[in-house]
């Protein structure tokens, strides 16, 4: 037996075509929802990733420049430089110049 379409009434094609129409609407909005907050969700641990990253950089930094500075703080320099002639301006002792 074959399915006669124009045996269904009208106002039954309606309906069912009504909700079908709302079901596929209603999966384009559920999945344009996920995707945004995907999209957000990836967003923040890119943004995460990248500035943690950075304030590790410049923790770095800081830390390799403090113990710098502290090293160079406890050397001793052996005696003074005596100054050395420059070709235009004379002769200018140099300076030590140390952390006080």
């Amino acid at each position: 037996m074959q399915f006669d379409l124009s045996a269904v009434e009208t106002a039954t094609m309606v309906f069912v075509g009504t909700l079908v129409f709302a079901l596929v609407l209603a999966a384009f909005v559920l999945t344009a929802g996920f995707l945004a907050l995907v999209l957000v969700g990836v967003g923040k641990l890119g943004w995460f990733v990248a500035s943690t990253t950075l304030l590790a950089v410049v923790h770095g930094i800081n830390n390799g420049w403090d113990r710098l500075v502290h090293h160079a703080s406890t050397v001793e320099i052996p005696g003074d430089f005596h100054g050395q002639p420059s070709p235009s301006t004379g002769s200018y002792p140099r300076v030590i110049l140390r952390d006080s």
